[in-house]
């Protein structure tokens, strides 16, 4: 099994729009909604990564940040940090774009823990990943610290 780098599998700019249906009583977009699109492009990124079918093992470090509104463009950046035995990490950072003047902000950051599973649901070995940049050295470095602490957790 081949190690991958980390753009191999990352997802820059995925996007998605803010409906009058996705806003809470205060007409912000849905903390739920957020969770659910992040989950989605981030098994995408541990699919993309592993050739598996990945299950969602945990969710830490959850931030919102700042409102969406209905009417803003969301922007999702999801990247794999680190893939261990059959785990691994992927960083996911959410952005709401204002459609009229295109000023982004960063509106949530999370991490997600899948673990991939062979063809009886039992949990499968998975490729290294290459992280090339510093930026992706760093959370390479960092993710085995989070594991560490959630680990410590249990």
């Amino acid at each position: 099994m081949d190690p991958k780098p980390v753009r191999y599998s990352a997802i820059n700019d995925q996007t998605s729009l803010v409906f009058p249906n996705d806003l809470n009583t205060y007409g912000t977009l849905f903390g739920g909604k957020v969770l659910e699109l992040g989950d989605w492009i981030c098994c995408i990124v541990a699919k993309r990564h592993s050739n598996k079918v990945c299950v969602t093992l945990g969710l830490d470090s959850v931030r919102f940040l700042a409102p969406a509104t209905s009417g803003d463009i969301l922007v999702l950046k999801a990247a794999l940090n680190r893939a261990w035995n059959t785990s691994m990490e992927v960083g996911l950072k959410v952005f709401a774009q204002d459609f009229r003047t295109l000023e982004m902000k960063h509106i949530f950051s999370a991490y997600f823990t899948f673990v991939a599973l062979d063809e009886n649901r039992k949990p499968t070995k998975i490729p290294e990943v290459i992280p090339e940049t510093d930026e992706e050295k760093r959370r390479y470095e960092e993710a085995e610290k989070r594991r560490k602490k959630r680990l410590e957790e249990l």
